[in-house]
Parts: structure tokens; C-alpha cells; sequence
């Protein structure tokens, strides 16, 4: 008991002291605008997919928490995310330069129109096996903290991918260091976690790709 004890308090006082970093350097939006220019090759395009370590759909990141976004760039910074690409442009960022983009991109969500999808029974013993709403809220649309992502309506690959890269060890271009999510996408098998992934996605969410005018189709 001393020892689960410990663990809580320890991961508690990470959350804490992550949100108290994201949140030390104020965003400016209008700023931030100026800023995404290397953000807009991959996030701003719809459906844009990556191509490493597989092919699949670079999240959407408009309307997303502002300090998740902030708390994401330093991971890749410190090499917690491990991507080769990710960790350049975090790299190259200053703490402001991470608070004006995420603000200008927690901006530009989209409204709600849905209530929270029903589960089946298999997903639901999946979620609740994982506890995700603890987390992440009812209908994966409410973080109780707001370092945590959004991630309904978030696209199923991403994610997919995103909760796979938690599991990987050792490789030093791949993988994500997340004591929480570790423990807990480990639980599941890859099946497990594309049936989570698709729930996922299937969600009415907030997040969507904030396009740039060049990158319509259509638009000259």
C-alpha cells in the first residue's frame, strides 16, 4: 500500500509541476501566427499523413489544449517523444515561441455537436480496464487537467499510433516516456488498441486541421 501510495503522489506532483511549466510563459495568439511556418507543411493540411515510422495521419491540432501543446513541444525538446522531425522544430523553439504557437492553435477549435457515442461492450471493457475517463473525461472530450489532450474526434491512426509508441522501448528514434500512459497502453495487445483508437475517432470533438489558404484544394 506505502508503495502505490508513493506512485500516486509521485505521478500527482509530475502533473502538477508539467501544468506549472506549461502555464509560466504567457501565449501570445497574434504572435503565435507569425510563428507556425514550420507547422503548416504537416498540420496544415487535411489528412496529411506521415510517413515515419509508418504511414499515418498527422494529428489535428487546432483547438487543442494550449498547455498540453506546450507540454508536448518540451517532451520532443528533452527527447521524452522521440521523432526525428518533432524534436528539430521543438528544438529550435524558445519557451515563448512554444506559448504563441500553442495558443494561436488552441484558438481554432470547432464547436460541439454531439453527445458522448455509445461504446459496445467489447470497447467498454477496454475503457474501463484502462480507466481513460479518469483521465481524459467523458466522451474523451474533457481532460480533467488541461496539460492532458483532447483527443475525440481525433484521427484513428494518429492515435492508434500515438498509444503504440508508449509500449516501445528502447529504440532512440521511437517512443514516447510516459510513466502513466506506459502502465497503461501495455495492458492492451495492438487489436485492443485500434479498437480504442476507432472509438476514438469516431467521437464528436473539438480538434480539427486550422488549413492555410495556399494548401486548399481549389485555390490559387
Amino acid at each position: 500500500m506505502a508503495k502505490t501510495w508513493t506512485t500516486i503522489l509521485a505521478v500527482v506532483v509530475a502533473s502538477v509541476t508539467g501544468m506549472a511549466n506549461a502555464q509560466a510563459v504567457k501565449g501570445d495568439a497574434k504572435a503565435g501566427e507569425s510563428k507556425i511556418a514550420m507547422c503548416i507543411g504537416c498540420h496544415g493540411i487535411q489528412g496529411y499523413q506521415a510517413s515515419f515510422p509508418e504511414v499515418y495521419k498527422v494529428p489535428m491540432i487546432g483547438g487543442q489544449n494550449e498547455a498540453y501543446m506546450v507540454a508536448a513541444l518540451n517532451a520532443y525538446k528533452k527527447g521524452e517523444r522521440k521523432h526525428p522531425t518533432m524534436r528539430g522544430i521543438a528544438d529550435s523553439l524558445s519557451d515563448q515561441d512554444m506559448a504563441d504557437v500553442a495558443a494561436f492553435y488552441a484558438g481554432h477549435g470547432k464547436a460541439k455537436s454531439g453527445a458522448p457515442k455509445e461504446a459496445g461492450a467489447a470497447v467498454t471493457a477496454l475503457l474501463q480496464k484502462g480507466a481513460c475517463f479518469s483521465c481524459h473525461g467523458e466522451g474523451f472530450a474533457k481532460p480533467i487537467d488541461p496539460s492532458y489532450p483532447k483527443v475525440a474526434g481525433q484521427y484513428s491512426d494518429y492515435v492508434f499510433r500515438a498509444l503504440q509508441s508508449y509500449k516501445t522501448e528502447g529504440n532512440p528514434i521511437v517512443g514516447r516516456s510516459n510513466g502513466v500512459m506506459a502502465g497503461i497502453a501495455k495492458q492492451f495487445n495492438n487489436d485492443e488498441l485500434r479498437q480504442l483508437a476507432k472509438y476514438i475517432g469516431s467521437l464528436d470533438g473539438e480538434v480539427q486541421t486550422v488549413t492555410q489558404p495556399h494548401f486548399r484544394l481549389g485555390q490559387k
